[in-house]
Order: C-alpha cells, then structure tokens, then sequence
C-alpha cells in the first residue's frame, strides 16, 4: 500500500482544524450493497492501480462533464460490457447524489450517460473493502447437525452460515451494527490519505507533491462519509466542515490544501471511533442480552417479533418463528429493512423502501414492497422471496425460489444450490404507489435473466482454497410454469386508496399466464364434478374428508401452511 500523505506541520494554514461539530459515520450503502466480486476489480495496491486508470478515463470522459461510459470503463478496466453495465447499475444504488444523471437514467440510457469520473474511482477503491466476520459459533457441532456441509465449499464458508445464529437467539454471534460501523471506520482511517490524493488536483505550476482539494471534490467524499445521522438528507459535507461552510454561494469556494482536509477528517473519524468503542465496550461489560445501542432491540420469545427503528433510519426484524409480521408504509417508509434470522414464517413488509437485506431465514416466506435501491438476501434456506425492486442482489443461499419483479438483471454470487427464480405473482393495494414512489418500472421485469458471479467472494476475509478464486456459482432456474401460483396478501389497509392496485402490476410472461389459466380452468372443471357427482351424503362427507387431508398434507409440504398464521391469530 502506498505510504499515505503526511498531516500539515504548516504553521500558515489559512484555515486552522477545528474539532467535530458533530459525528462522523461511514456510509453504509456502499460497504453492504456496493461491493461486486469481480477479480479485475480487486486491486492489491488500489492507489497505484487507480491513478493511471483515472488518467485514461479522464483523457477518453467528456472534458466537460468527466463523466465515464460503459464502453470507456469495459475498455480501460479489459472487462465485458456485461461487467461494465454491472458496475454501472451498481454504482446508481449505492450513489449519495440522488440529483445524479445515473441515479436518474432510464435503463436504455445507463450505458451513454455513465457515472461521473470521481464517484466511479471512490467505488473502485473501496472493492478492496473486506467485511467483518460474524463472530464464531460455541458449538459448531450444533451448527453441523442443523446444516449438513454438502458442497466443497462449506468447509470455509461454513463461518458465514445463518445457523450460527439460529441456535443463539441473540445477536451475539454476529457484527453489531456499532462493530461494523467501527471496522468501516477503521478502513476508511488508513485509507483516507489515499481516497483523498485521488479526488485532489496539483497546484499548477507546483508539482505533484502539492494537492489541492476543491469544494465540487470534497463533495465527492459523500460517498463514503456523512455527517448526522441523516445521511444525505442532512448536512452537506461542505457545509460540515470550516473550510468551505461561510463559502460565498456566488463565487468558485477556494481550493484547499489536501493536507488540511486529511488531517480534519482523521481528528473527526477518531473522535467517531472513541464513541463507537465505548459504546461497544459499554455493552460488553454490561448484563448479558444487552441492546445495540445503534439497534435498540428488546429481547422476546421466539415467536413474537423483535423490530426496532435504527437510529439511522434502518428497521430490524429478527427471531419471527411460526408466526406472521406485517409492517406497512406508516412503520417504514423511506427507510431501509433488514429482516434477520427468522424461520417458518410469513414477513410482510408492505411499503416503499431505499434497501432491504434479508439473512439468515430459513423456512419463511418473505414480501417486500417496492424496494428503489437494492435487496440483498444471504445465507437463505428454503425462503420463499416475494419483491419488487430495482436490483436484488442472492448470496450463499439454497432451495429457495425468488418471485421477482426487477428492472436489472438478478445477481447471484457465492455458493447458492438449487435456486429457482419466477415472475413476480402478488399485488397490494398500494403497490404501485409505493412503486411509482421509489422509481420502479412495471413495464421492465428481467426476473428470467440471473446474472452468476464468482463462488468465491473477495470480500469476506476468509482464505481461500487455490484455484476456486474464478469458479463461476450456480446460477438460478426458472420455476416450471405449472408449479407457479399466485400469491394471496390479506387486505390490511383501512380505505382504499383512490388509485388501488387491483392486479399484479407486472405483466406476466405467456408461458406463465397460459399455465395459470389452465389451472384455473382445471380447477372450475373438477369443482363443477364435485358439484353434480351422484352421490350420497354419507359419501359426500367422506369424499370431503378425504380432500381435506389431501389439502392439509399440500399445505404442509409446499410451505403455504405458513400463510394461515395471521388468520390464527399471533
């Protein structure tokens, strides 16, 4: 790694450090849904590979607007357009700048209107990012009995499994929401020097060893940091920081000295790190079962919900066993979901959301309302995944079938075994609502074209066996269209809004609407013999009797007998 650049010892510094005016938390959009596991982009020195690669992009960008398109990015990082594009779509999730042109950009257009030169250079830099590990599990031997090791795989990525967590009950066994915002801290320190050298500029006549850093490109550290708890809806970064708060909106801000900005920004970052490790250290020491202060959550018996509001504006859902959840848009909305470690249940999350992650579930099934940003689902088992959303993102899961509604290509990454993936097969009232809300498109569902990474992630801090770093994973087959139904959501709402959705909003493929008619027609057919069979009322009864087990021993092993738990009652 490049050594990085020395704090300023300068007495004469127009603009002396100031302490933190408030806290400084790390972005966590890019460290949880921005990190792809494509190998030419893993860097072992991301500062030397970056600075000739932001050469090249910027001499082939528009001069003017240093704006990236896919063909320039395809060409200069000699990957596939396919890679290109994914990077790309990508990017546009995880973007702090709403006002964007990517963010913004129809589909068809993504690839002309690209990303702009610095934010595409901070991304590629953090895909060296390696994530915090979930603690180990006491008894792995527990663990083995719950998720036999069937793949060649499981031996290491066995540290990962979602049933480490499934005997605990607690969230001990895995990162806190403090201990992952402490470790992307903790990144972002030794690299910052570097990230900022990149967004800085020379002082003409000056050389290198002279950055600058401008106002438009401290902006551009957004990205990775915020200021509040608000993210981007809160302060500006300029305004946070004393070089460039009182700038005369009217006139050009004064460049900076990288130095400066470095130094600023270190002090904010430990004082941040200060009050996460005494947090931390506060819970450790404190009674057994104590909350995340970030994620206040109450302990409760295995089959109540555990939900809590983030203070940074992430819901948690945890521990749902053998019951029904329902949140709708007055508990969510503009947030981000994360549903964790809940089992043979039914999870409605019926709003419109920025991101949503759901992990380590097994036997449930899961509907999202209309995500804008992106899902991600890790560590699954036999889940039943219902969403609509721009992007979803299936990692390390199994048996489950993902009944999608998605304007980008499925992407699937790690060890996944038997996926199958369907067109999206409910409807709310509010569905399109929220879906106009967030930006998604009806008239676009690429539910049928996964898109398979590696089965090796990168970013995971594990060692890896030689050999396997460009195994592709198993891909995702689509559901046979006789066994596709609909699904059925109870009717919560209180009125019905002027617009409701009476239909599923996306159309589906020929193949699946001629099945469903078919069956419906079936189904009229046997109901209408039923009706006129000549039979005695003794015969009737058994013939009922008969059908009803039948329709109990389906329900029971197709899973839908967990659609029944909201009408019994939680």
């Amino acid at each position: 790694m490049t050594d990085p650049m020395e704090p300023s010892t300068s007495k004469s510094d127009p603009n002396p450090i100031i302490g933190p005016i408030t806290l400084l938390h790390p972005r966590r959009e890019p460290f949880e849904h921005g990190l792809l596991p494509i190998q030419k982009l893993i860097f072992t020195d991301p500062l030397q590979a970056l600075i000739p690669l932001k050469q090249k992009l910027a001499s082939s960008s528009s001069s003017s607007t240093q704006r990236v398109n896919s063909d320039a990015l395809a060409d200069a990082l000699q990957i596939s357009s396919e890679h290109a594009r994914l990077i790309l779509d990508t990017l546009a999730s995880v973007l702090h700048s709403e006002p964007d042109p990517l963010v913004n950009a129809h589909p068809d257009d993504v690839d002309s209107v690209g990303s702009d030169l610095r934010d595409l250079i901070l991304f590629l830099y953090i895909q060296s990012y390696k994530r915090l590990l979930p603690r180990s599990h006491k008894d792995s031997a527990a663990v083995a009995d719950v998720w036999p090791s069937t793949s060649a795989f499981d031996g290491y990525l066995s540290a990962l499994s979602p049933l480490q967590l499934v005997r605990s009950n607690t969230r001990r066994f895995m990162p806190s929401q403090a201990d992952e915002e402490a470790h992307q801290l903790s990144y972002l320190q030794k690299h910052l020097a570097n990230i900022i050298s990149l967004l800085s500029e020379p002082v003409e006549g000056e050389g290198e060893e002279s950055l600058v850093l401008t106002m438009e490109g401290f902006e551009h550290l957004g990205f990775l940091i915020q200021f509040g708890d608000k993210g981007s809806e809160g302060i500006p970064l300029s305004q946070a920081a004393p070089f460039f708060a009182n700038s005369d909106p009217d006139m050009p801000a004064v460049p900076v000295p990288a130095s400066q900005v470095l130094d600023w920004l270190l002090e904010n970052i430990a004082s941040s790190l200060e009050h996460i490790t005494d947090k931390i250290s506060a819970k450790e020491n404190g009674p057994q079962g104590g909350s995340d202060q970030d994620v206040a959550m109450a302990d409760a018996s295995p089959s109540s919900a555990k939900a809590s509001q983030s203070a940074r504006s992430s819901f948690f859902i945890e521990g749902v066993s053998k019951s029904s959840y329902v949140k709708q848009a007055s508990d969510l909305k503009n947030s981000s979901v994360k549903v964790i470690n809940c089992h043979d249940s039914v999870i409605y999350i019926l709003a419109p959301l920025r991101y949503a992650t759901i992990y380590g579930c097994s036997d449930a099934t899961i509907v999202l309302g209309a995500v804008g940003k992106a899902v991600r689902v890790e560590h699954c088992e036999r889940v039943h995944v219902i969403l609509a959303s721009k992007r979803v993102c299936i990692v390390n899961c199994r048996e489950c079938i993902f009944f999608l509604g998605v304007n980008q290509r499925p992407l699937i990454v790690g060890d996944n075994h038997k996926l199958q993936v369907a067109p999206y097969n409910t409807f709310y009232s509010q569905l399109e609502e929220h879906m106009t809300e967030v930006g998604i498109d009806a008239t676009i569902n690429r539910w049928h074209e996964p898109l398979a990474l590696g089965v090796i992630d990168p970013h995971d801090s594990l060692s890896h066996p030689a050999g396997v770093a460009d195994a592709q994973t198993e891909s995702a087959a689509c559901l046979d269209p006789d066994q596709f139904t609909n699904f059925l959501i109870p009717n919560w709402f209180e009125g019905e809004p002027i617009k409701s959705t009476r239909n599923n909003p996306f159309p589906l493929p020929d193949l699946y609407f001629t099945s469903q008619q078919r069956n419906k027609k079936n189904l009229g057919e046997i109901q209408q013999i039923l009706r006129e069979a000549p039979l005695e009322e003794n015969r009737k009864r058994e013939l009922s009797c008969a059908l009803h087990v039948y329709f109990k021993d389906w329900l029971y092993a197709s899973g839908n007998i967990r659609q029944l738990y909201c009408l019994l009652g939680d």
